[in-house]
């Protein structure tokens, strides 16, 4: 609990911002691991746990099923996203041999380049 009456309370519950799915700005930052925060780490075998859009939906929470309809949306065009980039990857790879083989030299062989 957070002592929200008191101004320590009250400048902490200020600084607190909370979404439903991933908001426009925050959508197309890469996502990090908080290695704290991983429940395998931080719990026992066995122990019980929630997470939280269960508790909000068991408490009143309207929105379970669209998050859960966007979010299935997002995983979608981000495999989407993933394909195009392993693509990209590729070719790049697959260029920049070529452009080795193509613009060597006895000399530069040499040298090491």
């Amino acid at each position: 609990m957070v002592p929200h009456k008191t101004p320590r309370g009250a400048a902490a519950l200020s600084h607190l911002k909370v979404f439903e799915g991933v908001p426009p700005p925050y959508d197309k930052v890469n996502r990090v691991v908080c290695p704290q925060a991983l429940r395998v780490l931080n719990l026992r075998g066995g122990r019980r746990f929630t997470r939280v859009g269960r508790l909000s939906h068991e408490v009143g929470w309207k929105y379970q099923d669209t998050i859960k309809a966007l979010e299935e949306k997002r995983k979608v065009r981000a495999a989407a996203f993933f394909e195009r980039k392993k693509a990209a990857t590729a070719l790049r790879r697959q260029a920049l041999e070529n452009s080795r083989k193509e613009f060597t030299t006895p000399l530069l062989d040499r040298a090491g380049f």
